[in-house]
């Protein structure tokens, strides 16, 4: 038997970035209302790297089955932007096990340019896939 509600799906949009996080998040709602799913929370952080506990916060309302990250961290003359993809891909991965619920990745980088960072926007799209699948896989 199929569950035939909508999936509810919660957005973590970094700020940094902010021109290429807004065609992002518009391509992944776009996207997600393709698919029959429902974006139902938005929370703005400053940048990829808050976004564990934004995240955290979504899961532990219980309103969402899933949650998106939309974010792009461009390269710079450090490995800055390496740390903190790395460091917040690992501790979205950690959300996700410790609630049981899919935390999809939807932020690009590191090691690109901003023009890499504009071919890329369909990451968000990408994301918002990936969370719908693994929510009707898990169900």
């Amino acid at each position: 038997m199929c569950d035939t509600n909508p999936i509810k799906l919660g957005f973590v949009v970094a700020e940094f970035n902010r021109d290429i996080t807004y065609m992002m998040e518009i391509e992944g709602r776009e996207h997600a209302a393709f698919l029959g799913a429902e974006v139902t929370e938005c929370m703005y952080v400053p940048g990829a790297y808050d976004m564990p506990l934004a995240i955290k916060k979504l899961l532990t309302a219980g309103k969402v089955d899933a949650v998106v990250t939309i974010g792009c961290v461009i390269e710079g003359a450090t490995q800055h932007d390496e740390i903190v993809v790395q460091h917040a891909a690992r501790k979205i991965i950690d959300l996700s096990l410790e609630f049981g619920k899919p935390v999809a990745l939807g932020i690009s980088g590191p090691g690109m340019t901003r023009l890499e960072a504009n071919e890329r926007i369909d990451y968000a799209k990408r994301a918002v896939e990936s969370a719908i699948k693994m929510v009707k896989r898990l169900r």
